[in-house]
């Protein structure tokens, strides 16, 4: 008896250790949510471009080659392995070539990823990159978000999982997320003079890896003062005059 009574506290043990163990792996999903200007809430997620669950995904990149393509890890090759490689095949067919600005929209093959669709944005030639092709990209987005009705929105750049480490992760978050608040700010600017199609964004989901995540948030809460500010001193006078 003495026997069987040890053996039974001994698998006991072994459970509550193994039960242990197992809560403990999944790594914990960090999110920051701020507000900004215009009712428009931004958060910061611990999240790849191939898991959100967003009416649109936005995602962007640099101009193919096969040098490109090596040195490219991560959320990217994630995404279009999930997609079956959609992506790969259209870069390298030349069918969306990465030009600044460039865009495609895509419906994602049903049960690859949650996202109802999924934006392309290309940066234009690596060596080229600077803030101000980042702005430029974020009032892309956002403008093509205005013409696709997508109240949410996720947006990964994936600069660092192309292998490019021309500007910190904070930097980049300032220039993007400051431009698309503002893009944002002249769309309803527009609308209230009837000017623009009624849009409306709730939430602009900015995706982070873990080793950036923390300066991602404070790129993102400089990005939301500066817009703040920029807003401000923004002429209030109707962008034209109706004929009589």
């Amino acid at each position: 008896m003495m026997t069987r009574s040890r053996f039974a506290l001994g698998l006991a043990v072994l459970f509550l250790i193994a039960g242990s163990i197992h809560a403990e792996t999944p790594q914990t999903v960090k999110e920051t949510v701020l507000d900004a200007p215009r009712d428009v809430k931004i958060k910061i997620r611990m999240e790849g471009p191939y898991t959100a669950d967003v009416p649109l995904q936005v995602v962007c990149y640099f101009p193919y080659t096969p040098e490109a393509v090596k040195r490219m890890s991560g959320a990217p090759v994630e995404l279009d392995r999930h997609l079956g490689g959609v992506i790969g095949s259209l870069r390298q067919r030349g069918e969306f070539s990465g030009d600044e600005q460039e865009t495609l929209l895509l419906i994602p093959p049903s049960k690859s990823i949650p996202a109802k669709k999924l934006l392309l944005v290309g940066f234009g030639p690596e060596q080229d990159l600077s803030l101000d092709v980042l702005a430029r990209v974020g009032r892309t987005a956002l403008r093509e978000a205005a013409l696709a009705d997508a109240s949410r929105v996720a947006f990964a750049p994936l600069i660092r999982d192309q292998g490019n480490t021309s500007f910190p992760a904070g930097d980049v978050e300032v220039a993007l997320l400051k431009s698309v608040l503002l893009a944002y700010d002249t769309q309803k600017r527009l609308e209230a003079e009837g000017l623009a199609d009624k849009y409306t964004l709730k939430e602009w989901i900015v995706e982070a890896g873990p080793a950036f995540f923390d300066e991602t948030v404070i790129g993102a809460q400089k990005a939301i003062q500066e817009a703040e500010a920029a807003i401000a001193q923004r002429f209030t006078a109707p962008y034209g005059t109706t004929a009589k």
